[in-house]
């Protein structure tokens, strides 16, 4: 994930400081599922510490990584846009100390403030087109013929 995604400068500093206000502390075990891919996205969390792999189900095969999400970054956009169903799955693969968020709460107060909630969703939809072009590259390495060309 870029650095332009990550919430120390992906917020003005306004905008973080009242997301943060709506923070609750929380901690995962290795192996702890955060979320179900098609169960209902309620809430997101901000990696403090550890790491957190996104993963896609595969019928009659173990569900694939397809992201590593690590401090400062987002976990979770599916609770944004509705119908707030999870596209992914996630676990953590060490132990993860994060920030959570009910996004009923957040989606409320976007509502309620124009200025919060165009800098949510701008943030947001960041995280989204880099995840799209992180899994884009992936996907040119796994299966084109001279690889995604990126360097390494």
């Amino acid at each position: 994930m870029t650095s332009t995604t990550t919430l120390s400068v992906a917020l003005p500093a306004a905008q973080r400081e009242r997301l943060m206000r709506l923070a609750r502390e929380v901690s995962f075990d290795a192996g702890a599922r955060l979320f179900e891919e098609g169960r209902r996205a309620d809430r997101f969390w901000i990696v403090r510490t550890g790491t957190v792999v996104l993963d896609l189900h595969v019928p009659g095969r173990r569900a694939a990584a397809v992201a590593s999400l690590g401090q400062g970054e987002l976990v979770g956009w599916s609770w944004h846009f509705p119908p707030h169903v999870w596209h992914l799955g996630g676990e953590a693969m060490s132990p993860v100390r994060a920030f959570e968020f009910d996004a009923e709460a957040v989606r409320a107060i976007c509502a309620q403030d124009a200025e919060f909630g165009r800098a949510i969703a701008d943030w947001v939809g960041r995280v989204v087109a880099d995840r799209l072009h992180t899994s884009r590259i992936r996907l040119l390495d796994l299966y084109a013929p001279y690889g995604s060309g990126s360097p390494a």
